[in-house]
């Protein structure tokens, strides 16, 4: 892209962080937005991601190359109506929806098809809103592009270069094979991790013991259910189908679960844990495919004030940098106390060496 006008329909958490993204790559670019909540829009202005200040709908839109839908899914179709007069020739309309029959059934009923390439990053937080935008977000993440019957060769290589240009991975997909595998990886967990918080809840005692010891698996399974009722509301109604599908086969799998544990098939458990292991440890943190390797160990260490930032000093000093450094919470597997991610396997065995001389308790992935 050289100096393309772009415009968002809502900033929040996605939208923010990939028009943070396109400005980092492309600091010329007109970047104009519009949503509700004007005082998030006049704050990316100040910050210099937002050029221009939307009041509405309107004639600004017709200079712009790239229009994001990035509003909550069940709205960003109501607006294709209403941005429909203000294109100009050869620009696209993209969103960044989590579900994507809904918008794509609405794009062919408004007969946008020959200009609309449907999108998904498939990254976020439990925060949401642009003030929890970031230019990283995105990185390494997949950016799911769906086309539709008219979109031409030239529109999804576009949209496959954007999300490129702001560090994530595109995959492209049709649209109905997108709905019906973030059911089962995606929006399935969401259900499944709700359900077994307000399982806890409904069956804790009076002194909450479940609460108060809910550390370790429990709190990491159950992490996501912390996210916005709103948007997850919308999410499982626009793609209610798939998730009723994959949810019925969940329900199947239990009920078998149920059984062999009343028999007391000690067998069939054990498969359970040794065929599930063996799958999720194939896509664990060293991933495969186009996504590059996470390159990170763990150290014990005390929990002192200064103890972090005297580690960092140690690897600063040599010039390895640190790609992420967190807090290890649940220590049910073994690690150590820190995590601390790297670029590449250079610099993870250049810290290995230098905190080896140190005697810090390292920890291998």
């Amino acid at each position: 892209m050289s100096e393309p006008s772009i415009a968002f329909i809502g900033l929040g958490l996605i939208g923010g962080s990939i028009a943070k993204g396109i400005k980092r790559e492309h600091p010329k670019s007109k970047i104009m937005a519009y949503m509700r909540s004007k005082s998030k829009l006049l704050k990316a202005q100040e910050e210099g991601i937002v050029d221009v200040v939307l009041d509405g709908i309107g004639e600004e839109l017709k200079e712009c190359d790239l229009i994001f839908l990035c509003a909550p899914v069940e709205y960003n179709a109501n607006y294709l109506e209403q941005i429909k007069p203000y294109l100009k020739s050869g620009a696209i309309i993209t969103d960044v929806g989590s579900t994507k029959t809904d918008i794509h059934e609405a794009v062919i009923r408004a007969g946008l098809e020959h200009c609309f390439v449907g999108g998904h990053p498939m990254a976020g937080s439990e925060k949401t809103g642009y003030e929890n935008s970031s230019v990283h977000l995105l990185e390494n993440a997949y950016y799911i592009i769906t086309p539709t019957a008219l979109s031409s060769e030239d529109q999804v290589n576009h949209m496959v270069d954007m999300g490129k240009s702001i560090g994530s991975i595109p995959l492209v997909m049709d649209y109905k094979e997108h709905d019906f595998v973030t059911a089962a990886i995606s929006h399935l967990p969401h259900i499944v991790a709700s359900s077994m918080v307000n399982l806890v809840k409904d069956s804790d005692n009076s002194q909450e013991l479940m609460r108060r010891l809910s550390a370790g698996g429990f709190k990491d399974i159950t992490r996501i259910a912390s996210s916005s009722p709103e948007m997850w509301e919308q999410i499982c109604m626009t793609n209610s189908n798939n998730l009723s599908l994959i949810l019925k086969r969940y329900i199947d799998s239990l009920n078998d679960i149920l059984k062999v544990l009343e028999a007391k098939d000690n067998q069939y458990i054990y498969q359970l844990f040794e065929t599930s292991r063996d799958y999720r440890n194939s896509f664990s943190e060293k991933a495969t495919g186009p996504i590059e390797s996470d390159y990170f160990f763990t150290v014990n260490m005390a929990d002192e004030v200064g103890a972090i930032s005297t580690l960092a000093v140690i690897l600063a000093s040599k010039g390895i940098s640190i790609k992420n450094i967190g807090i290890n919470h649940n220590r049910e597997h073994g690690e150590g106390t820190l995590r601390i991610a790297f670029y590449d396997k250079e610099s993870m065995d250049n810290a290995w060496k230098q905190l080896e001389k140190y005697h810090y308790d390292l920890i291998p992935n």
